[in-house]
């Protein structure tokens, strides 16, 4: 029997944080132990600096860093990440969303040219430092919602079965305007919490809790009009989607069995007192989830 990998929902956080990672880099360092002894075939991320009108997948051979930002230090944009493509895997990703005829995701385009962006890349470089794990990419539809995100989710859970190590890579919270907008810039770490940002925190926590053990999915897709805060945290949703999709792979397909699943929460550090870099393991695949542990 084959080993079913995690699924991960990674906050990636500022471009900064390649540079000056803090508590979150020691975090994702430490997962990188864990993942890379699990030996994945491949990894394949949906990142929210990746969005389309439809779906798409990079094909690429060979990958690199494609430094996606402005206005940052000079030593942000000599960082490298030449991991090698997939598009054997590619081509998996795209037959298996297409086969799932989802509404609004029934067509998966291929990119031979982009590169990695940032919200792949940067935790990458934590996980698998030699890049000697083929990476592809897979492009969301911000304009579909977070169900149909769970239902992209669920027609990729095969792929965990296969060596394939699904990451959903954006930000817990995401209001940029408090973070790069007038006024002096708190420091990435160490600024206190702005209360809100925990208020959401926890509802989202607990209505993940209620996903998981049960498989009604209906609250937390309806965050944007029940969670509080929903559109200070979320400006635009496009950084949470990533999470829906991880969502909808670690619950799998309906007609899979409830097994013994967890989900653990490793990194929970907010940076610039606004960005929350919640960062989440999902095991085992369907529901009975164990309850999510607190953030600190």
């Amino acid at each position: 029997m084959n080993t079913m990998l995690p699924v991960l929902y990674v906050s990636h956080g500022s471009p900064m944080l390649a540079i000056d990672p803090g508590p979150t880099g020691a975090a994702f360092d430490a997962l990188g132990v864990r993942l890379r002894a699990l030996k994945p075939k491949a990894v394949l991320v949906i990142s929210a600096h990746w969005i389309y009108s439809t779906l798409a997948v990079s094909t690429r051979s060979q990958q690199e860093a494609w430094h996606d930002f402005g206005g940052f230090p000079r030593e942000l944009y000599t960082l490298r990440y030449d991991a090698p493509g997939s598009p054997e895997l590619a081509g998996r990703v795209k037959a298996l969303v297409e086969a799932a005829q989802i509404p609004g995701a029934g067509f998966v385009c291929e990119d031979e040219e982009r590169p990695l962006d940032h919200g792949a890349w940067m935790p990458l470089r934590h996980f698998f430092p030699d890049a000697d794990v083929p990476v592809v990419q897979l492009a969301f539809n911000p304009y579909l919602p977070p169900a149909t995100q769970i239902e992209i989710g669920r027609a990729l859970a095969p792929l965990r079965e296969e060596g394939v190590l699904v990451i959903g890579s954006g930000s817990f919270t995401h209001n940029l305007r408090e973070v790069f907008g007038a006024g002096e810039r708190k420091a990435q770490h160490g600024p206190a919490t702005e209360p809100y940002v925990d208020a959401f925190r926890d509802w989202m926590s607990g209505a993940l809790d209620e996903a998981l053990a049960t498989g009604d999915v209906s609250r937390i897709a309806d965050y944007r009009a029940q969670a509080p805060f929903a559109r200070r945290a979320h400006p635009t949703d496009e950084h949470l989607l990533p999470f829906y999709v991880a969502l909808g792979a670690a619950i799998g397909p309906a007609s899979v069995a409830e097994g013994p699943a967890r989900v653990d929460r490793v990194a929970d550090e907010v940076t610039y007192g606004v960005l929350a870099m919640d960062t989440f393991v999902f095991d085992g695949i369907g529901t009975g989830h164990a309850p999510l542990s607190k953030a600190a």
